[in-house]
């Protein structure tokens, strides 16, 4: 458009004329900016890999080392929340609940969506080596391709995609283990750390089978429109979904109590019991209901069970 039609553009009452449009744009980019990076999701990540190095390594000798590991991790977490959305912005598109994100609605285009995942895996890729050296990076790494290159186009083809993204959520606690030293500990003879660290990735694996069935169920409808292969949509009863939440959380049970075992600390393994037994109950709710009331409980109890249990982690449950 020339500069003399722009001069001449028509303001129809009611709407914005061109400046307010370019102000709403600009106002815009704040929640683009949040729905691209997906901060709650990276904010997990970061928790994880806190409570993986305190359990490994206690205190930390750099504070600023261990800040730049997470900024590090933050940043590699966006990329690959952009790079998803860029893959699947046909799906996104075609759900309500996602049509609104920036590269699916055409707000941001392709090209500089990738640009911009390329950027910030680079930046996160270069903190995490300055705060450690090169094994956090690799898991941090390995974790984007895994989220990406196979939780991402699994989706559209095999309900089996839960099982690869849960290892991918459950990776991050190997980022924290590696810049802790924890491989050095274990071969000097001290296993405890390990023993926590690997009962926290475990209990991250199982805890995202019924976070996630209770997702796919809420939008099961909306997945089916997409073509996407959830477990809700290829078993429309939800039993199939009912039973992996319920599976899951049961065996997460036990892996919440190994958390204790390094520590020893009694709260700790109150605080896993109630966490995960609560957790089993509304489980055993959406497997007996099998509706929107249900899932939407189990939805909430899953953030709160997992949000107790970091807590409890950090505090109580540093290896003697």
């Amino acid at each position: 458009m020339t500069p003399s039609a722009c001069s001449d553009a028509v303001v129809v009452p009611g709407f914005p004329g061109p400046a307010s449009l370019a102000e709403s744009r600009a106002a815009s980019w704040p929640a683009d900016l949040s729905s691209l990076c997906r901060p709650r999701i990276a904010v997990m990540e970061l928790a994880t890999v806190a409570a993986a190095l305190w359990l490994t390594g206690g205190r930390p000798e750099s504070p600023l080392a261990v800040a730049l590991l997470l900024v590090g991790t933050a940043l590699v977490a966006a990329s690959s929340s952009v790079a998803n959305q860029i893959l699947e912005r046909d799906t996104d598109g075609a759900m309500p609940r996602t049509a609104s994100r920036p590269i699916a609605a055409g707000r941001l285009a392709v090209r500089d969506a990738w640009w911009l995942a390329a950027g910030t895996l680079a930046l996160g890729c270069l903190a995490m080596t300055s705060a450690a050296d090169w094994r956090p990076t690799a898991a941090a790494v390995a974790t984007w391709l895994l989220y990406v290159l196979a939780y991402t186009p699994l989706k559209r083809t095999t309900p089996l995609n839960t099982a690869v993204g849960a290892v991918a959520g459950a990776l991050p606690v190997a980022i924290g283990w590696l810049a802790a030293g924890g491989p050095e500990r274990l071969a000097a003879g001290d296993a405890r750390g390990t023993l926590a660290a690997a009962a926290l990735a475990t209990v991250l694996y199982l805890w995202q089978f019924p976070h996630f069935m209770a997702i796919a169920w809420l939008y099961r409808r909306q997945y089916e429109a997409a073509g996407l292969k959830m477990l809700t949509v290829v078993d429309p009863s939800g039993l199939r979904a009912a039973g992996q939440s319920l599976a899951a959380s049961l065996a997460m049970v036990p892996a919440s109590l190994v958390l204790a075992v390094p520590s020893g600390s009694v709260r700790l393994f109150f605080v896993a019991a109630v966490a995960s037994v609560v957790y089993v109950g509304f489980a055993v709710r959406f497997a007996v209901r099998r509706d929107d009331a249900s899932a939407r409980g189990l939805l909430l109890t899953s953030l709160g069970s997992l949000l107790g249990l970091l807590v409890a982690t950090v505090a109580f449950g540093r290896p003697i």
